[in-house]
């Protein structure tokens, strides 16, 4: 394999190292290297890594595509080689987001209870349903939107991590590492551990900024990194299996929206079976959700995406 794609294992694995390596390394050149002012605000602070995960995810992009052994060039070649296309767009999303719902089926109960519960309430007042009461529900959601939009954080965890994560981590180091001639399993396990490792700078920001024990950090990170590592194998499933970008991002949006799943919450015991029937549900669903002929007009008769995997890249 590594003779006919003409990218061996060892330069494929540097490079994803170097790339995530760099994704880090560069949220701190401002500071480090350009030696500029701190932020005054965290506004400023957000925006300066906003255009530092910007700048990395280019060069990763570009990187990727003169080290990768293509046989064309072109741009549109190159977008489909990154899973960034336009066909099969709505199977992109709604299989994904759906098949990653299930997961956390016990979150979305306990939210509908609560929000019934409210709505019991409000009810007993004896309000009842007016046409105050919907117009007052559309004014609260409305302006919660118009908070979101505003707010930076927001944009960090629904919009420039997500995107630039899934470009550096699925978009450019999957299809160096089959090009490499890794089996997909050990894709499927290496790219999320390259990708929990980039979040260790947290570590030392909890530690210093947060004013955390040395190992209330640890435990802090720990559970983060080992998150990471299960939604990274996730999310490189669906990237190997789909071909699209799209479906790892709706998924990685949509845990980032709702934190990690809940998994018991007391004298709950309906939050708990749903948990359990979603993950069987999820576990069952998996392949027959993810299959590659639901996002593709063709395959070639390859498991993973595409035949990218093969020596279709430079035949």
């Amino acid at each position: 394999m590594e003779q006919e794609t003409g990218l061996s294992k060892p330069v494929a694995v540097i490079a994803c190292a170097t790339m995530a390596f760099l994704y880090v390394a560069i949220l701190y050149a401002p500071t480090l290297i350009l030696r500029l002012p701190a932020p005054s605000s965290l506004k400023e602070f957000m925006i300066r890594r906003f255009i530092c995960a910007t700048i990395s995810s280019f060069m990763s992009l570009v990187f990727c595509a003169l080290l990768l052994p293509l046989r064309r060039r072109e741009a549109t070649y190159l977008f489909r080689v990154y899973g960034i296309r336009l066909d099969h767009l709505w199977q992109a999303v709604v299989f994904p987001l759906s098949l990653t719902c299930l997961m956390y089926a016990g979150s979305l109960v306990f939210k509908s209870l609560l929000l019934v519960d409210s709505w019991k309430e409000h009810m007993h007042q004896g309000e009842g349903i007016s046409l105050n009461c919907i117009k007052d529900i559309l004014q609260n959601f409305l302006a919660g939107l118009s908070s979101t939009a505003s707010n930076v954080l927001a944009w960090r965890n629904y919009v420039v991590a997500p995107l630039t994560e899934e470009l550096v981590f699925r978009a450019c180091m999957i299809p160096l590492l089959l090009c490499g001639g890794f089996e997909i399993y050990v894709v499927i396990l290496l790219c999320p551990i390259l990708f929990s490792v980039a979040h260790l700078n947290h570590w030392m920001e909890i530690y210093c900024r947060q004013n955390y024990s040395l190992l209330k950090a640890f435990m802090v990170v720990g559970l983060q990194l080992g998150y990471t590592v299960i939604f990274g194998s996730y999310a490189s499933f669906l990237f190997i299996r789909t071909g699209h970008l799209v479906a790892p991002l709706v998924a990685h949006i949509f845990c980032n929206f709702m934190g990690l799943p809940m998994l018991f919450v007391r004298r709950t015991g309906m939050m708990s079976l749903a948990f359990i029937a979603g993950t069987v549900a999820f576990i069952c669903l998996l392949c027959p959700v993810t299959q590659p002929h639901l996002y593709n007009d063709g395959t070639n008769d390859c498991e993973c995406w595409h035949g990218y995997c093969s020596s279709n890249l430079n035949s």
